[in-house]
Order: structure tokens, then sequence, then C-alpha cells
């Protein structure tokens, strides 16, 4: 039950992040779908993407080599591959 409270928790600290960096207005943490994609739903470009790698990096000690950017489609994907990136 910990580990999925955690998980909440680092959905939901991710989407104020992309929120925060896109000044998306319209969107909370709480209403932010962590399965839309970041991409081809939300339209994100490839600079936008590596500042919130570089956010994350900060946010959460961790390195995101820019050939995994393509793992990092959507919030539920970025808190998966950030918490194997804390375990490594």
């Amino acid at each position: 039950m910990l580990m999925n409270r955690n998980k909440k928790a680092m959905i939901f600290r991710v989407a104020e992040i992309i929120i925060h960096e896109l000044k998306l207005e319209e969107i909370t943490p709480e209403t932010f779908d962590p399965d839309l994609d970041l991409v081809n739903e939300l339209g994100v470009d490839s600079m936008d993407l590596a500042t919130i790698a570089l956010v994350l990096q900060d946010e959460y000690c961790i390195i995101i080599d820019e050939d995994d950017y393509p793992k990092l489609r959507n919030i539920r994907m970025i808190a998966d591959y950030i918490e194997k990136k804390q375990i490594a």
C-alpha cells in the first residue's frame, strides 16, 4: 500500500512539474490524466520534453539520457522511469 501511495504522490508531483513548465492553465494535477500521451495528445515538442527532463533530473537526483526521451510519453511512464532510475 505504501508503494501505491508513493507512486500516486510521484504522479501528482510530475503532473505539477509538467503543468508549471508548460504553463498549462486549464489542467490541475488532480485532473491531469496520467496516461495522456504528452506528445500526440498534448503537443509537447522535443524542447519542452528536454526542459521537463532537466527539471525532473534536479527534482529526483537522476540522470535522464536523451535516448530515453521516447520512454517519457505520459506521466505514468515518467513515474515508472524515475522509480527505476532511483533503484538502480
